[in-house]
């Protein structure tokens, strides 16, 4: 296959923050929000320049270590080819290390741009080569699948191969954020994970996991019994120990509430006539905010006038 020839001028990706795991879906149900970063990459004569306006101006790479570059990278690779050079500028507003899918966003951005500057590059990746290559660099397809598609989605391994469908949530459901001062890493949430649970357990959060499907897209009255987990937050409440007492707080006044992926952000799920009050709720030392449900996913848009 010839190398890929590429535009001369910029594209703009825009991807949405996300919300996994939504309790009792570990590793397979995700959530896309209203929340968003922009990348434009242009292909350059050479080099690689990268700005970084917003969350992690400060500490990402402005190198070939970012992960938008590396993820950049792959997909050309897939694609047939590098560019010469690069531009990169990104303007970020997804918190990072709070659970929220910063490090999927930066991926599904990365290998968005990449297909969309390769002439020709729909047809050389195709949307379920997307989801692979995601998946790959992430590790898990459950932020990825909702990055990339946006809505409510649940995502599978088949063989190895990632799977996701995409199911519209309830129209009256409002995502409210409650994001601490404070990150987690996502290797540390995972660490206290053990390596087996309770039959009882895993019996338990297959029906609530089944319940929440219904919950999220149908009957949103359900959603405080379908989001009950006992396979992650439990074990994971030691590295955010204010997220698990306020999620047990808002369960106990009847908000369904979990924690958002790996932590130590809390979601809420709640109707429009409540999303005002219960983002009252958490305090001090938390930003709560209230959030649209994203329904398009990563999408290239027209350059900003």
């Amino acid at each position: 296959m010839a190398g890929p020839a590429f535009r001369a001028a910029a594209v703009r990706v825009r991807v949405p923050a996300t919300s996994a795991n939504l309790g009792p879906g570990f590793d397979s149900l995700g959530l896309s929000l209203g929340l968003y970063d922009d990348v434009v990459v242009r292909v350059a004569d050479s080099g690689l320049h990268i700005d970084i306006a917003g969350e992690g101006s400060e500490s990402l790479p402005r190198d070939e270590d970012h992960l938008l570059v590396r993820s950049l990278r792959t997909a050309f690779d897939l694609l047939g080819g590098q560019p010469r050079g690069l531009e990169v500028v990104c303007a970020n507003r997804i918190p990072h290390g709070r659970g929220l899918g910063s490090s999927s966003a930066a991926i599904c951005a990365g290998i968005v741009a990449a297909r969309a500057v390769a002439i020709g590059g729909d047809a050389r990746l195709d949307d379920a080569a997307l989801l692979e290559l995601a998946t790959e660099i992430e590790g898990h397809p459950d932020n990825v699948a909702a990055c990339l598609l946006g809505g409510f989605t649940l995502s599978w391994l088949d063989g190895g191969a990632a799977r996701a469908i995409r199911m519209e949530p309830a129209a009256s459901l409002v995502p409210v954020v409650f994001v601490p001062g404070k990150p987690v890493l996502t290797e540390t949430a995972r660490g206290l994970l053990p390596r087996t649970v309770p039959h009882v357990d895993a019996a338990a959060n297959a029906g609530r996991a089944a319940l929440l499907v219904e919950a999220l897209t149908r009957r949103p009255e359900l959603l405080l019994p379908a989001t009950l987990d006992r396979l992650h937050q439990d074990y994971r409440a030691p590295a955010m120990p204010e997220s698990a007492a306020l999620v047990e707080r808002l369960r106990g006044d009847g908000v369904p509430a979990v924690i958002s992926g790996a932590g130590p952000t809390v979601l809420a799920l709640v109707d429009e006539s409540a999303a005002d009050k219960v983002a009252t709720l958490a305090g001090e030392g938390w930003a709560a905010n209230r959030l649209a449900l994203d329904g398009t996913g990563a999408s290239v848009l027209p350059l900003a006038p």
